[in-house]
C-alpha cells in the first residue's frame, strides 16, 4: 500500500498536467486554437500572439498552477499518507510530463516553462524566486525568452544543490527530477536553440517583419 499512494499521486499530477490550458482558455474566450498559428505551441507565449493579453496571462497562471498545486499538496496534506520527498519528485515530474505530452490532447503539449517554474516554487519558494529571477535577468539583458527559459531551467537544480543544508534539505530524488525536467525542457526548445545559434531567434518586444 505504501507504493500505491505515490503512484496515484504521480498519475493524478500527470492528468492535471495534461490539461492544455492554452487550448482550453482560447476556446472559452472565443480565440483561435493556439496550435494553428504562430509557433503552434500550446503555451502562454503563443496565446499572446492571438492578441489577447488577458488570455495569455490566465494561461500562464494556470499552467504554473499545474506544477505548483500537486507539489504543495504532497508536501502538506500528503504527509498524512506518508508521502515523502520521493513522491514530491514524482509528482513534479508527472505534472511536467503531462504538460509536455498531454493524454487529453493527443500527447501534443507545450514546452513546459510555466509548469516547470510552478513545480520549482512548490519545492521551495526561495528556489522558485531564484529561478524566476534568473529568467528575468537573462530576459532583460539578452531579450530572448527561450534563452532565459533554458538558463533558468539549467540553474534550478544547481541552485537546489547549492542550497543544501542552508535553505533546505536537498534530496537526491528531487535533484534528479529537476535535472530531468531541465533536460526535457531543453529538448522541447531544440528548434529555439538552433535559431539562437543562427541568430534568427525572435527577441522580446521585437515586431515581426512581413
Amino acid at each position: 500500500m505504501s507504493s500505491l499512494y505515490p503512484s496515484i499521486a504521480a498519475l493524478a499530477a500527470y492528468l492535471l498536467g495534461s490539461l492544455a490550458f492554452a487550448v482550453i482558455v482560447s476556446r472559452v474566450m472565443g480565440l483561435s486554437d493556439p496550435r494553428t498559428f504562430g509557433s503552434k505551441n500550446p503555451g502562454a507565449t503563443n496565446v499572446l500572439r492571438s492578441g489577447s493579453k488577458a488570455a495569455a496571462v490566465v494561461t500562464l497562471l494556470l499552467d504554473a498552477m499545474k506544477g505548483l498545486v500537486p507539489v504543495l499538496l504532497v508536501r502538506t496534506v500528503g504527509k498524512r499518507w506518508g508521502l515523502d520527498e520521493g513522491t514530491v519528485a514524482l509528482v513534479a515530474l508527472g505534472a511536467f510530463l503531462g504538460h509536455l505530452y498531454p493524454v487529453f490532447f493527443r500527447f501534443q503539449g507545450g514546452k513546459g516553462v510555466a509548469t516547470f517554474l510552478g513545480a520549482v516554487f512548490g519545492i521551495h519558494w526561495a528556489l522558485g524566486l531564484a529561478t524566476a529571477a534568473t529568467w528575468l535577468i537573462v530576459a532583460f539583458f539578452f531579450r530572448y525568452s527561450s534563452l532565459a527559459s533554458l538558463v533558468a531551467a539549467v540553474f534550478a537544480p544547481v541552485y537546489y544543490l547549492m542550497g543544501k543544508g542552508i535553505a533546505w534539505y536537498a534530496e537526491a530524488e528531487v535533484a534528479a527530477a529537476l535535472f530531468v525536467m531541465a533536460a526535457l525542457l531543453a529538448w522541447r526548445h531544440r528548434a529555439n536553440i538552433k535559431r539562437l545559434l543562427a541568430g534568427t531567434e525572435s527577441r522580446l518586444g521585437a515586431k515581426k517583419t512581413s
